[in-house]
């Protein structure tokens, strides 16, 4: 394992953001080892339920579990003591809450091709379970959607893809109750030709990021409902 060299720009910037407790998803790209090539550098495992009732979608409800070198570099340098743990990590969320706002939380979220919009998010909680923490937040629609006849798509995804977000299984995508009897989701992996993965492989460490890659090697979720006569 070798230790990751990014561009100047990002190292002074994601420096700068640290200071302000830094957005965690991108703050941590400037110290975590990688292999050789240049994506990803950071892993998110995402766990995701869809809010609604019997007949409208209402928000997303998200679990964002980071890998443990992310987590350690989020937790450097604060007070995590028996005492100050509590009001520490809601610290650190709420300015992690404010960055994602900013870019729109990596969420993506479409029906027919056109974007849904989100409500801005009332706030997130961090947790810890051993080496790894997760950041858990709701994005509520800004228009509860009636159940589609056409399949609404999830994508969740950092542009430059030097941060991996993912669901792991389909079990990690569920509906809440109301829903069940009326939608079905699904995972569908990302299908780069072999020439994009190569071309992402080849980019060397201290190349500037593309931000076209992201939506390349990210999941979709689909949302395929029968909506209640």
């Amino acid at each position: 394992m070798t230790k990751l060299l990014l561009p100047s720009t990002y190292i002074a910037f994601f420096t700068q953001l640290r200071r302000r407790f830094s957005i965690l998803l991108l703050g941590a790209l400037c110290i975590i080892p990688s292999v050789s090539i240049a994506h990803p550098h950071s892993w998110v495992d995402i766990q995701t339920e869809v809010l609604g009732s019997s007949t409208h979608i209402t928000g997303l409800r998200m679990h964002w579990t980071f890998d443990a070198m992310t987590s350690a570099y989020m937790l450097d340098g604060e007070d995590t003591s028996a005492k100050n743990k509590v009001t520490t990590f809601q610290t650190i969320a709420d300015s992690v809450m404010e960055n994602l706002l900013q870019e729109h939380y990596f969420t993506y979220f479409y029906q027919n091709e056109q974007p849904i919009k989100y409500k801005v998010s009332p706030g997130g909680s961090l947790s810890q379970d051993r080496m790894k923490i997760t950041l858990s937040f709701e994005l509520p629609l800004a228009t509860p959607q009636p159940l589609p006849e056409k399949p609404l798509e999830l994508r969740v995804f950092e542009p430059s893809y030097y941060v991996d977000l993912a669901w792991k299984a389909n079990s990690d995508i569920t509906l809440a109750e109301p829903l069940k009897e009326h939608c079905q989701v699904r995972v569908i992996k990302p299908n780069p030709t072999a020439e994009q993965m190569s071309y992402a492989m080849s980019l060397p460490a201290d190349a500037d990021p593309d931000n076209a890659l992201g939506q390349l090697f990210t999941q979709t979720v689909t949302i395929v409902c029968q909506p209640k006569i």
